[in-house]
Protein backbone atom coordinates (compact mmCIF):
# COMPACT_ATOMS: atom_id res chain seq x y z
CA UNK A 1 0.00 0.00 0.00
CA UNK A 2 2.75 2.49 0.67
CA UNK A 3 4.40 1.92 -2.40
CA UNK A 4 1.27 2.65 -4.21
CA UNK A 5 0.49 5.84 -2.22
CA UNK A 6 4.27 7.19 -3.54
CA UNK A 7 3.67 6.13 -6.59
CA UNK A 8 0.48 8.49 -6.82
CA UNK A 9 2.05 11.13 -5.29
CA UNK A 10 5.41 10.77 -7.28
CA UNK A 11 2.81 11.68 -10.40
CA UNK A 12 1.03 14.55 -8.32
CA UNK A 13 4.50 15.98 -7.44
CA UNK A 14 5.95 15.80 -10.54
CA UNK A 15 3.27 18.13 -12.10
CA UNK A 16 4.90 20.83 -9.70
CA UNK A 17 8.09 20.09 -11.18
CA UNK A 18 9.67 17.84 -8.28
CA UNK A 19 11.64 14.19 -8.10
CA UNK A 20 11.21 11.73 -5.85
CA UNK A 21 14.85 12.20 -4.34
CA UNK A 22 13.89 16.54 -4.47
CA UNK A 23 10.69 15.63 -2.31
CA UNK A 24 12.71 12.98 -0.06
CA UNK A 25 15.60 16.00 0.63
CA UNK A 26 13.02 18.89 1.27
CA UNK A 27 11.17 16.70 3.81
CA UNK A 28 13.96 15.46 5.39
CA UNK A 29 15.77 18.62 5.43
CA UNK A 30 12.41 20.20 7.06
CA UNK A 31 12.17 17.71 9.65
CA UNK A 32 15.72 18.15 10.36
CA UNK A 33 16.93 21.21 9.68
CA UNK A 34 20.61 21.83 10.07
CA UNK A 35 21.41 17.96 9.54
CA UNK A 36 24.62 17.49 7.81
CA UNK A 37 25.61 15.63 4.42
CA UNK A 38 26.25 12.07 6.39
CA UNK A 39 23.37 12.61 8.36
CA UNK A 40 20.83 12.84 5.11
CA UNK A 41 22.35 10.55 3.59
CA UNK A 42 21.85 8.25 6.01
CA UNK A 43 17.89 9.55 6.66
CA UNK A 44 17.85 9.03 2.45
CA UNK A 45 19.57 5.66 3.24
CA UNK A 46 21.95 6.21 0.29
CA UNK A 47 25.54 6.86 -0.05
CA UNK A 48 27.39 10.48 1.05
CA UNK A 49 28.82 10.80 -2.62
CA UNK A 50 25.11 10.23 -3.82
CA UNK A 51 23.68 12.80 -1.19
CA UNK A 52 26.69 15.15 -2.22
CA UNK A 53 25.64 14.94 -5.75
CA UNK A 54 21.70 15.42 -4.93
CA UNK A 55 22.69 18.41 -2.20
CA UNK A 56 25.10 20.20 -5.13
CA UNK A 57 22.30 20.19 -7.52
CA UNK A 58 19.73 21.44 -5.39
CA UNK A 59 21.98 24.23 -3.64
CA UNK A 60 22.91 25.07 -7.21
CA UNK A 61 18.92 25.27 -8.03
CA UNK A 62 18.60 27.78 -4.90
CA UNK A 63 16.82 25.17 -3.00
CA UNK A 64 19.47 24.28 -0.39
CA UNK A 65 22.18 26.50 1.39
CA UNK A 66 25.38 24.94 3.38
CA UNK A 67 26.31 26.93 6.35
CA UNK A 68 29.12 26.21 8.36
CA UNK A 69 28.79 24.11 11.30
CA UNK A 70 29.92 25.99 14.47
CA UNK A 71 32.16 23.45 16.54
CA UNK A 72 33.65 21.70 13.05
CA UNK A 73 34.82 23.24 10.76
CA UNK A 74 34.52 19.92 8.44
CA UNK A 75 30.91 19.83 8.60
CA UNK A 76 28.51 22.22 6.56
CA UNK A 77 25.04 22.15 7.98
CA UNK A 78 22.25 21.95 5.35
CA UNK A 79 19.06 24.53 5.41
CA UNK A 80 16.24 24.94 2.83
CA UNK A 81 15.85 28.52 1.13
CA UNK A 82 12.69 30.44 1.36
CA UNK A 83 12.25 28.77 -2.26
CA UNK A 84 12.43 25.52 -0.78
CA UNK A 85 10.16 25.70 1.57
CA UNK A 86 7.30 27.18 -0.37
CA UNK A 87 7.93 24.37 -2.65
CA UNK A 88 7.21 22.06 0.21
CA UNK A 89 4.16 23.49 1.32
CA UNK A 90 2.58 22.87 -2.14
CA UNK A 91 4.43 19.72 -1.87
CA UNK A 92 2.66 18.80 1.40
CA UNK A 93 -0.73 19.79 0.42
CA UNK A 94 -0.55 17.42 -2.71
CA UNK A 95 0.63 14.87 0.25
CA UNK A 96 -2.70 15.99 2.06
CA UNK A 97 -4.64 15.24 -0.44
CA UNK A 98 -3.13 12.11 -1.72
CA UNK A 99 -4.06 10.81 1.84
CA UNK A 100 -7.62 12.19 1.69
CA UNK A 101 -7.83 10.61 -1.75
CA UNK A 102 -6.93 7.03 -0.72
CA UNK A 103 -8.94 6.88 2.49
CA UNK A 104 -12.08 8.39 0.61
CA UNK A 105 -13.99 4.98 0.28
CA UNK A 106 -13.90 4.96 4.55
CA UNK A 107 -16.43 6.62 6.79
CA UNK A 108 -15.00 8.97 9.37
CA UNK A 109 -15.79 5.77 11.70
CA UNK A 110 -13.63 3.41 9.60
CA UNK A 111 -10.81 6.07 8.87
CA UNK A 112 -9.85 6.60 12.76
CA UNK A 113 -10.13 2.56 13.14
CA UNK A 114 -7.59 2.40 9.96
CA UNK A 115 -5.80 5.11 11.48
CA UNK A 116 -5.34 3.35 15.08
CA UNK A 117 -4.73 -0.48 13.95
CA UNK A 118 -1.97 1.35 11.03
CA UNK A 119 -0.38 2.97 14.37
CA UNK A 120 -0.10 -0.12 16.65
CA UNK A 121 1.49 -1.56 13.40
CA UNK A 122 4.02 1.41 13.34
CA UNK A 123 4.82 0.72 16.63
CA UNK A 124 5.49 -2.55 16.67
CA UNK A 125 7.82 -2.86 13.26
CA UNK A 126 9.25 0.06 15.45
CA UNK A 127 10.04 -2.19 18.55
CA UNK A 128 11.36 -4.87 16.02
CA UNK A 129 13.89 -2.50 14.30
CA UNK A 130 14.98 -1.36 17.78
CA UNK A 131 16.51 -4.40 19.04
CA UNK A 132 15.95 -7.87 20.36
CA UNK A 133 12.12 -9.10 20.89
CA UNK A 134 12.36 -10.11 24.59
CA UNK A 135 8.97 -11.99 25.44
CA UNK A 136 8.14 -9.12 27.59
CA UNK A 137 7.91 -6.75 24.46
CA UNK A 138 5.96 -9.16 23.00
CA UNK A 139 3.61 -10.16 25.75
CA UNK A 140 3.36 -5.80 26.21
CA UNK A 141 2.43 -5.18 22.50
CA UNK A 142 -0.25 -7.94 23.08
CA UNK A 143 -1.77 -6.55 26.06
CA UNK A 144 -2.55 -3.45 23.97
CA UNK A 145 -4.16 -4.86 20.87
CA UNK A 146 -6.57 -7.09 23.35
Amino acid sequence: MARLIRTVFDRRVREIGLTRAQWLVLTRLYRRPGASQSELAEMLEIDRASAGRMIDRMEKSGWIERRADGLDRRIWRLHLTTEARRMHAKMWRRAEATVDDALGPLSLAERAQFTRMAARVKERLQQMASGPDGPAAVRSARARAA
